[in-house]
Order: structure tokens, then sequence, then C-alpha cells
């Protein structure tokens, strides 16, 4: 399989509809650095449109 083949079918492998866009990744970062966040503080958050499932 190619880079190309493997990029396109990806998403289907791993259950998600798409890839991510950049957008989502910058309203992430908006909220990160609002005041709505001070709360929030020693996480990781996973951005992989539930390719990791996780309870």
């Amino acid at each position: 399989m190619g880079f190309d083949e493997a990029l396109e079918s990806f998403p289907k492998e791993a259950g998600i509809a798409r890839y991510g866009e950049p957008r989502e990744i910058a309203e992430l970062m908006a909220f990160l650095v609002s005041p709505a966040a001070r709360w929030l503080t020693g996480t990781a958050i996973r951005m992989d449109g539930g390719e990791v499932k996780a309870v």
C-alpha cells in the first residue's frame, strides 16, 4: 500500500469519519487560553476524532 492509499484508508480503518481540521485544533487552543479553562490543570487532551477508544 502506498502513502496516498494509506492516507485515504486510515480514517475508515480507525473508525473515524474524517481527518481533523486545523480550525478544530485552534478552537481547543482558544478555549485553553480563555478564562473558561482556568480550573483545567495537569491534563492531556487527546484530539483524535475517537480513534483511541477509552473509558
